[in-house]
């Protein structure tokens, strides 16, 4: 049976997200993903801290984390989903974010937040996938949107 035909992959912890994703330091976004069912959902985590390099200027005296970071980040596990539910991702191919609609931000994000992202899958056909993707803090919602990713071979 191919990866992809599993239906619960459970949790995947940051070397395998790095296998699955090429981000690295300090694009990475998401630090853990503790639940995915492939074709269907994913939920992943990102731990917020005063060592992130943008709080060095957003801002300073109030530190922020900038709304378009939690947007990359609901579309980085969006495409772990992506990769995971089309079976893996081969060396010459990469994920890319390829479309956001409905994005609305609701609610501040700051050092010590953890952030968790429940990303459910609309569609995926044809290496093209479109995700509905919330951010939550302390169960309040922070940022929502409609995400789109494209598989591209390299």
């Amino acid at each position: 049976m191919s990866e992809a035909q599993h239906t619960d992959m459970g949790q995947i912890n940051i070397l395998e997200i790095m296998k699955e994703l090429p981000h690295r330091y300090p694009f990475i976004l998401i630090d853990r993903v503790i639940d995915i069912k492939f074709n269907e959902k994913i939920t992943a985590i990102k731990n917020v801290t005063i060592n992130e390099p943008f709080f060095q200027g957003h801002f300073p005296d109030f530190p922020v984390m900038p709304g378009v970071l939690i947007i990359e980040a609901m579309a980085q596990a969006a495409g772990i989903l992506s990769v995971k539910s089309l079976g893996g991702r081969k060396e010459n191919e990469l994920y890319f974010f390829a479309g956001i609609d409905k994005a609305r931000f609701k609610r501040q994000v700051i050092p010590g937040d953890q952030l968790v992202f429940e990303v459910t899958q609309l569609k995926l056909a044809r290496g093209i996938g479109k995700y509905h993707a919330v951010a939550k803090v302390d169960g309040q919602i922070a940022a929502e949107a409609e995400i789109m990713t494209a598989k591209k071979e390299i």
